[in-house]
């Protein structure tokens, strides 16, 4: 459920009344990520990389009040529930957008993500969960990438995290991975303790 509250009734009363209104308000941060844990999990299993990413993503930021926050068009929501957004390719060789609710349960979240993202590759249409907090996602696995920009407008407010091709290396394989997000959702310490646990989730993700 999305709730209009208050920004000086947050901890964000501060933040809101310097960043809302600025012409660049979102910030970036680039970690590199130990996802080797990863990479084996889904060899053995046979779920996907992108979909066991956007599960310790959503894992991670399911415990962090912030991440339930949405400074918008000068108002701040709050929402009690989370979404992964994927970017996906349909049939006609275009992209598509469609949101999977985050569950704890990883088994209900691939088979959610396995259908939707399907769908939305089969039918080229987008879909959205408009009562759902949105984390941003785009997965380019076709190469190596240093970092990605993406919006810098304050148009698209809502948390948002890109990443490449993962690098094999002699003792790991790593991922660097960018977060963006808007300064009036939460300050660098909310978001490095998010890249921290998200780092924690890939390492302790445990299928049988």
């Amino acid at each position: 459920m999305k709730t209009e509250i208050n920004p000086k009734e947050t901890s964000r009363a501060e933040a809101f009344s310097m960043w809302m209104s600025s012409p660049v308000p979102m910030v970036t941060l680039v970690k590199t990520f130990d996802v080797g844990r990863l990479v084996k999990v889904s060899r053995r299993t046979g779920m996907k990389f992108t979909m066991l990413m956007c599960w310790c993503m959503g894992k991670a930021a399911s415990s962090i009040e912030e991440f339930f926050l949405l400074p918008e068009d000068g108002r701040l929501f709050r929402y009690d529930r989370l979404a992964i957004n994927i970017v996906v390719q349909n049939v006609k060789g275009g992209i598509n957008l469609c949101d999977v609710p985050y569950s704890d349960d990883i088994e209900q979240f691939n088979a959610d993500y396995l259908e939707l993202t399907s769908q939305a590759a089969k039918t080229c249409k987008s879909t959205a969960l408009d009562d759902y907090m949105i984390l941003g996602t785009s997965a380019l696995p076709q190469t190596e990438l240093d970092c990605i920009v993406n919006q810098y407008s304050g148009r698209y407010n809502n948390p948002f995290l890109a990443w490449g091709r993962y690098r094999k290396g002699w003792l790991k394989t790593t991922l660097p991975v960018i977060l963006q997000f808007h300064h009036a959702q939460m300050d660098g310490g909310h978001a490095v303790r998010f890249l921290q646990r998200l780092q924690e989730e890939i390492k302790n993700i445990n299928i049988k």
